[in-house]
């Protein structure tokens, strides 16, 4: 279901445990780590292609044997994982999956989510995956895969747009949604469904493996 990523970003929630992610990461020629996930990318035995951060999540022992491959940004308006995708797109990558934003702490995983539609816009594809599911931006009219069964939820990141979907057990039919729970909870009938967004309308999709 989901085509391999030259570029992996690692963040520092919950390291991937089942065998997809895994695989992403290791089949992955760049791998670029926000500083506070070298340890799990070291105990895994993967060294990442760079690390990204204010450096204030790594260990010295870290500094020293990845001296080589650390980019130092200080700026504190941003998190770690924003420094890390924005290096990606910096470095030329026109396709980036990330792995470990979810887990742990909540209000982490909330804001790597939402900032999903920010990333959108700087790749020809992006996506987070975790070990339960996967998580696509779309701005425009888009068909995805699925299959039948699979569990599907729609969270609309501006409310005055309007949705509309086929392929889905509960079809939505021109309508807003201005609540992220009002979206969730579909289910695919067949191999693929599509999502027709009015412009200026951006959704984040979530589909279960």
């Amino acid at each position: 279901m989901i085509a391999p990523y030259n570029c992996v970003v690692i963040a520092n929630g919950n390291f991937p445990q089942t065998t997809l992610p895994l695989r992403l990461l290791r089949e992955a020629s760049v791998i670029i780590a926000c500083d506070g996930a070298v340890q799990a990318l070291h105990d895994a035995g993967i060294t990442p292609t760079a690390i990204v951060g204010d450096l204030d999540s790594i260990q010295p022992r870290f500094r020293e044997l990845y001296a080589g491959r650390i980019h130092i940004v200080e700026d504190q308006e941003i998190n770690d994982l924003t420094k890390s995708v924005r290096f990606a797109h910096q470095s030329g990558e026109k396709e980036v999956l990330i792995l470990g934003a979810t887990g742990l702490r909540e209000d982490h995983t909330l804001g790597n989510i939402s900032l999903l539609a920010d990333y959108a816009s700087l790749f020809d594809r992006v996506e987070m995956l975790s070990d339960y599911g996967i998580f696509t931006p779309i701005r425009q009219t888009t068909t995805l895969d699925s299959h039948p069964g699979q569990q599907v939820s729609l969270f609309s990141l501006s409310p005055c747009g309007r949705i509309t979907t086929s392929g889905l057990r509960w079809p939505i039919n021109d309508r807003q949604l201005t609540a992220w729970w009002q979206g969730t909870l579909n289910e695919a009938t067949g191999d693929s469904f599509t999502i027709t967004l009015s412009p200026g309308s951006q959704v984040l999709v979530y589909r279960t493996l």
